[in-house]
Order: C-alpha cells, then structure tokens, then sequence
C-alpha cells in the first residue's frame, strides 16, 4: 500500500493525515501547542515547537496505521498564513514567529500605504495593507529590533519552515506568498517594485512554485527524527484556506466555501485575478495552477465560541461545546434582543479595523448560556454574511455554498448560517480540513491524479444540504441589520 501525508501547521497545534493514493483517509493525527501574548494584541510561537509537532504527528500516523516509512511517496503542506519566521545566517531562528492575528504593525501598515500609495499598491499585489500581512511583519523587525533585523538572511512562512526542516530547501508556493504583501498576484511572482519601494532585500524570500509541484525531498536528518524514508518528495503545499478549498472541491469558478475555524472564511475561485479597487476582499493565487482566488476573513469565528468556554470554565463550569449547543437551541433567533460582534482581535474583512473589540449588545437578567452562545453563533454569521455580499458586488460567481471546519460539524450553527446568508448550505462527506487539501495536492504531485479537479471528483461526496429556515430568513435580516449598525455605532469608541 502507498500513501501521502498531509501536514496542517495551525495556531493552535499542527494535524497531519495518512491518505491511500485513492484519497481515503487511513489515519488522523494532532499535537497541540500554545499561543503566546507577551503583549496585548501580540501573538508570537516558536517554530521549532512547529516542527516539534510534524514530527511528532508523522510518527504517530505511522505507529498508529503500521504503515512503513517506505510506503509514503509524497508530503503536502499546508498551515496558517503570513506568520513570519526570521532566519539568520545559520538558518537559526532569530525570535518568535510574529502570527497572522498579531496587531502590533498597524504603524507600519500606515507607512507601507503612505510610501506606495493604496492605489499603486493595489494594482502591484492586488491587496491594501493589513496588519495581518507578512511585509508590516518584517518593516516592525527593521524598526522594533534593529539588531535582529541585520541577522535577517531568510524570510519562511509557517508550512515553509517544516519544509526548510524536512529538505533543507527554502521554498514556497504562490498561495501563500500572496499573502505576504510582497508579491505580485497577478503574474504569479514577487513584485519587484514592491520590494524596491519598501527597500526589503529579495534574496530573504524563497523560490516560489505552484502547489503540486516537487521541490524538496526528505533529508536523511529529518527521515530519523519523523520516520519517514529519505529522498521523500515534498510538494510545495498552498496557505491553509487554498489547501481547504482544495480539500473541498472548489476548483474551479462557482462554488463557494465558507470555513468556521478560529478564524472564519469565505472563499471563491475565479479564473483572472479579482482587482476591487477598494481592496475590501483578500485577492490572491488558488493553489491550483490558472486559478485565483478571493476572500474574505474574520479573525475570531470559532474562536469567538473558544473564549466563551474558557470564560465559563474559569468561572468553574465544566462546560463544552455540545452542552453550549444544546442550551442554544432552546433560545430563539436573534436571542432576545442579544447581539454579539466577534471583534475579539479586530477584525478584517469589511472593516480592516484591528481595533475594534468583542462586543455583548442587548444583555438582561433572562441573558443564560444559551442566550450567549446562539449569539457568538449568529454574530459569526452575520460577519460571514459582509463577505459574502462584498463577493457578489465585486461580480463572482457563488452557484453553491460548502461549509466546513469545526463550526460545520454544529447542525444548529450550521442552519443559522444558512438562513442568515439566505442560501442552501452543503457538507462534505470529508472534512479533514486544510491537511486534506494538503494531501491532495501530494497525490497529484505524486502523479496518483493528473489535477485537484480529478481528485476532488475522486474524493468528495455530498452528506447533507441544509436549506434556511423561513422564519429565521426575515428575523436574522433584521438581526444583520442592527449588528451593523452596532459596528457602526461604536468603532470610533473602541480605540484604547
């Protein structure tokens, strides 16, 4: 038997997957780690904890499976995007890896603008300035830790840093450099004029291939610490919404995925680049080649139900997830006049504001768990909800709506987003994530598919299809309305 291994380097912990060559997943393996905010609005991991984790994950697939090292022909990658690892040059790490929700940049994403310009920077990477981005990232090292920054010699993003361990080779794919602020979207490269004008050194950057292309293989170092057979191919892998819109069978134009994880995502493919002049959606390569991609990001979707479980744990419930989802389902919509705004750590799409905040609007004595978490549920959809009208506005396709991550596997969040957005909502028969996409992109690497459109049609099948509910529909209109309006009303007050 032959197998592939797709590795999912998360923010909370890394997942790996043990896939046949037919796409049937054999094994799941997870080793979770720690977020550290030395500072509010900080959020910093080591990326040797990272690899730690791979490596840990890759033996465990094997153990668990008792399947050889020999019997996997191909790795794919995948992980959170634009978190920044600084190598100096003996390829040490010089500090933590600054993370895709760290805030501290917002002073050089102000610079980045006023030096190129919105529109000239629009037109050069497709995206505005955020503080999520990889390039603020690297001008806050210029500016914060001169000394630091004059080690720098390699930039890495998270699932290129398990790559440099694993092969040695500094690379990565167009998926995620479009991530980065640095890179030209559009014609598939870095942008040249964007590095110049931010006086950034092009040889920090790795070699950038398309996502199922070979460029690395398994050094005998890194095959004695995970297990694996040396020689090993490695395919480059895409950012970690690419690498789940693939693991979903969004390949081509038409479908749309929405993605509830810690953060929450609305992806659509496209078959030219999607060039809004006010930026208000992500626009960056699909990780199947002649395809781009839009999206828009929440920052705290599912983290927004991670923190209400940790409050009440530290108030000495024992509460979880299905005990929260079952208080819910005995509260209405719009939760009596209770309305929740996932701000939590700013947020992105639409406002691009990283100072706004978590909000409760509308609490009253009768306000219990359920009240709260139907809330954060429907909160979460109506900012899904801002995305996906910014996508119809700028002319995308949107035929048919999948949902996945950890809120897909909610049936009661499931139906409010469907009837919030309006639209029928449909579930896969797999939902391994981001590291299934991963896998897939092995396989074709691998030559098992000649493309992620073969596969997927291989791999996926419909379970369920959740329609709204025509009540909820007219309800949560309003509701979507006054969550708005909220928003609205206090941005100006949420800056400390």
């Amino acid at each position: 038997m032959s197998y592939v291994i797709g590795i999912d380097v998360g923010t909370s912990g890394t997942k790996g997957l043990l896939v046949s060559e037919s796409g049937r997943v054999a094994r799941t393996a997870t080793v979770e780690y720690g977020v550290s905010t030395p500072r509010p609005g900080w959020a910093e991991q080591d990326p040797d904890d990272w690899w730690k984790a791979s490596a840990e994950v890759i033996k465990r697939l094997l153990a668990d499976s008792g399947a050889r090292g020999a019997e996997v022909v191909g790795v794919g990658l995948t992980g959170q995007m634009h978190s920044s690892v600084f190598l100096d040059g003996n390829d040490g790490v010089i500090r933590p890896a600054l993370l895709w929700c760290d805030q501290r940049v917002s002073g050089e994403v102000e610079y980045i603008t006023e030096k190129i310009g919105f529109d000239r920077l629009v037109t050069l990477t497709n995206n505005r300035a955020l503080t999520g981005f990889t390039a603020p990232k690297v001008l806050w090292l210029k500016n914060s830790e001169p000394q630091n920054y004059g080690r720098l010699k390699s930039l890495l993003l998270a699932k290129d840093y398990i790559r440099f361990k694993l092969t040695g080779e500094k690379a990565t794919d167009v998926s995620d450099a479009s991530g980065m602020l640095l890179f030209d979207v559009a014609g598939r490269e870095w942008s040249r004029e964007t590095l110049d004008l931010l006086e950034i050194d092009a040889s920090i950057l790795a070699r950038v291939y398309e996502s199922s292309q070979i460029c690395g293989r398994v050094s005998k170092e890194a095959a004695l610490a995970a297990g694996l057979e040396p020689g090993t191919p490695v395919v480059a892998g895409a950012g970690d919404q690419a690498a789940g819109a693939i693991g979903n069978g969004v390949v081509r134009e038409g479908p749309v995925l929405i993605t509830v994880g810690t953060s929450g995502v609305v992806f659509a493919a496209s078959e030219k680049p999607v060039m809004d002049p006010l930026a208000r959606i992500h626009s960056f390569c699909h990780a199947s080649p002649g395809l781009w991609h839009a999206m828009g990001v929440m920052l705290s979707a599912g983290g927004s139900t991670r923190w209400l479980r940790d409050l009440f744990r530290q108030a000495g419930s024992d509460i979880d997830y299905p005990d929260m989802g079952a208080a819910a389902e005995e509260v209405p919509p719009r939760c009596e006049g209770l309305t929740f705004l996932p701000y939590l750590t700013g947020e992105r799409t639409p406002h691009f504001d990283p100072e706004a905040r978590g909000v409760f609007s509308g609490l009253s004595l009768g306000s219990g768990v359920g009240h709260l978490t139907r809330a954060v549920m429907e909160g979460v959809a109506y900012g899904l909800k801002d995305s996906v009208n910014l996508m119809a506005e700028s002319g995308l396709r949107m035929d048919e709506v999948y949902l996945s991550g950890g809120g897909a596997k909610s049936a009661l969040w499931s139906a409010v987003i469907s009837s919030v957005l309006g639209l029928p909502i449909k579930r896969l028969s797999v939902d391994e994530g981001p590291a299934f996409g991963a896998a897939i992109l092995a396989l074709v690497g691998t030559g098992a598919f000649s493309s992620a459109a073969e596969a997927a049609e291989a791999t996926l099948s419909i379970r369920d299809e959740i329609e709204p509910d025509p009540d909820w529909v007219n309800a949560y209109e309003a509701g979507h309305e006054r969550f708005a309006a909220l928003y609205e009303a206090l941005k100006d007050k949420f800056a400390i």
